[in-house]
């Protein structure tokens, strides 16, 4: 199949489509690109909460609970946006990565309805899409490319230099679990509930980040090693847990809640050490003046304030968007996509999920 319709702009302003189920949150935004910048209409997030049973995501049920919400989250988008399908003049939609199950659903209902109605569809890569998300707020500040940006949620941890908006080289990346998986597998240990990383977060704000000294894996920072790891880390932890007679002892419900506090805050301490550092270090590396974090791990209070202090003492700028930009949503998917619009790009209909980021190619091809 051919790719993309041309675009039909309404005077000098383009209404877009963007989805997003690269995961287990269905989300569908509609964004207005005009003169004045882009306008957030609406931005839907339905989550799953049938994870929870399992205290982790199911591959299998996510894609189904996609199918199932898809459809009224998208009526209900357009409807809070006031907007009609058919008004509609382009859709951006994450193909990757992510789980297959879960991309197919939204890819599937993107590349449908763009072939349906002979418009542009813009396949987006969740990474930059993340990074995106800072532009819906700062648009017209003075944060602009080039950047050193680090994505850290429940499956992505990586540092990346933007040379522009939807154009990225990939520094380092997580060689095992990603930080928010981290947290939500301690999170798990401890018995908090899940989605386990905000649980935990919060939690460590009555513990002492310096009662227990778990690991860091630095991965020879020193020589500018930027990739990452904290699988080791969560074994340290549970370890340490099992020596404590975890979860039986300690019996006294006051004693049992400090422990609890204390190993969320030195897990947590070790976690923002480990991508603070590696975040600084691409910045003295590239000589990049702006850092940028995004991603679910972007609002934890911690990281944000270390991060806040080390880059004043170092001249830096650190930007983030608003915490409740941070987790996924269709809003980001839908800035990344207008960046490849103004430059005139768009993706075929025959567009395919890429669940790896190894995999990723990054063709897109210009607008009829």
């Amino acid at each position: 199949m051919p790719g993309g319709g041309g675009v039909t702009r309404s005077g000098a302003t383009m209404l877009l489509l963007a989805i997003e189920t690269s995961c287990d949150d269905t989300c569908v935004a509609v964004l207005r690109d005009g003169a004045a910048g882009v306008s957030l209409l609406s931005n839907l997030v339905s989550s799953q909460m049938i994870h929870a049973e399992y205290q982790g995501v199911v591959p299998e049920l996510a894609s189904r609970e996609h199918m199932r919400t898809i459809g009224p989250v998208l009526r209900e988008a357009l409807s809070r946006a006031q907007v009609p399908l058919d008004a509609i003049e382009a859709v951006g939609v994450t193909n990757g990565p992510g789980l297959i199950g879960s991309l197919l659903v939204g890819l599937s209902l993107a590349k449908a309805l763009a072939y349906a109605r002979d418009i542009p569809v813009v396949g987006v890569n969740h990474i930059e899409a993340h990074l995106a998300s800072l532009a819906l707020e700062h648009e017209m500040s003075a944060v602009r490319p080039p950047f050193i940006g680090l994505v850290a949620s429940g499956g992505h941890t990586e540092i990346v230099l933007a040379t522009d908006w939807s154009r990225w080289e990939l520094l380092g990346a997580t060689r095992d679990d990603a930080a928010g998986e981290a947290f939500d597998k301690v999170a798990k240990l401890l018995g908090l509930g899940f989605p386990g990383g905000p649980i935990l977060a919060r939690t460590a704000e009555a513990g002492r980040a310096d009662a227990y000294a778990f690991p860091r894996a630095w991965l020879d920072l020193a020589r500018g090693e930027l990739d990452l790891s904290f699988s080791g880390l969560k074994t340290a932890v549970k370890l340490f847990l099992d020596r404590q007679g975890w979860p039986m002892a300690p019996a006294d419900s006051d004693t049992r809640a400090r422990l609890v506090a204390d190993v969320a805050a030195s897990f947590q301490e070790a976690v923002v050490d480990v991508l603070a550092a590696k975040l600084l270090k691409a910045a003295e590396l590239t000589g990049v003046h702006d850092v940028v974090i995004a991603g679910g791990v972007a609002a934890n209070r911690a990281l944000r304030e270390r991060l806040a202090r080390e880059t004043g003492r170092r001249g830096l700028a650190l930007h983030a968007p608003a915490p409740a930009l941070c987790a996924d949503n269709a809003a980001m998917v839908g800035m990344a996509a207008l960046h490849h619009l103004r430059r005139g790009e768009c993706s075929r209909y025959d567009l395919a999920a890429i669940p790896n980021l190894d995999d990723w190619d990054g063709f897109y091809r210009p607008l009829p």
